[in-house]
């Protein structure tokens, strides 16, 4: 056998592990990832799978990678060529509400799941998660402040409130979705961006309700 041929097949294989740990991990939990079960079910032994990460905790990050590449895929790539701004946000939030409507991790959105795992922890993982979460907060807060800027939203916007606001939603739908099994929570979701998002709606409702500055 080739030494390219022997990379390529190592790549494959690590690969397949990945793919199996990541659909494991969204409904289980990182924590749920044994060497022994990933071994059973890929016809593998365990040294075997071991010998491609080293240990669980790399067996655990690399899984957060292959999770972020797919998020990134569904939810980022498909905006990219947006306007920036109001048009890019908006396309960001439908493209990850679709994400979560889809179900294209089996136990929803892989991210908040590891955070419930791991938020009350220390170690790799858990700062590794958080990153993940500070990275699409600041999309959301970037594409914000340049909507300000280019005025399709009040000059008083404060870009990380609405960020946060929308990662709220965004938390609040995968919850009605896994829990509850709620038909309407992508609807309701999509209505609750389009009236954060509305400069026109957000203005009155702070004029009608006798809010101060966003």
């Amino acid at each position: 056998m080739s030494p390219r041929r022997s990379v390529a097949d190592a790549l494959g294989t690590r690969s397949a592990i990945l793919d199996r740990s990541v659909a494991i991990a969204s409904v289980e939990g990182l924590e749920g990832l044994t060497i022994g079960r990933l071994a059973t079910e890929l016809g593998m032994s365990k040294s075997g799978v071991l010998g491609h990460f080293g240990s669980k905790e790399a067996l655990q990050l690399a899984v957060l990678e292959r999770a972020g590449e797919v998020f990134r895929a569904e939810v980022w790539e498909p905006v990219v060529m947006v306007t920036p701004g109001l048009p890019r946000l908006v396309a960001l939030c439908e493209a990850w509400i679709s994400y979560l409507e889809r179900g294209v991790f089996p136990g929803g959105c892989f991210f908040v799941a590891a955070a419930h795992e791991f938020d009350g922890r220390d170690g790799a993982v858990r700062d590794a998660v958080e990153a993940r979460f500070d990275t699409w907060t600041a999309r959301l807060r970037k594409e914000a402040g340049r909507a300000v800027d280019a005025g399709d939203l009040p000059d008083d916007t404060d870009p990380e409130q609405v960020a946060f606001e929308l990662m709220g939603v965004l938390m609040a739908l995968n919850h009605a979705l896994q829990l509850h099994r709620d038909p309407r929570a992508a609807d309701r979701a999509r209505r609750a961006v389009r009236v954060r998002l509305s400069p026109a709606r957000t203005a009155g409702a702070r004029e009608s309700l006798g809010f101060g500055h966003v």
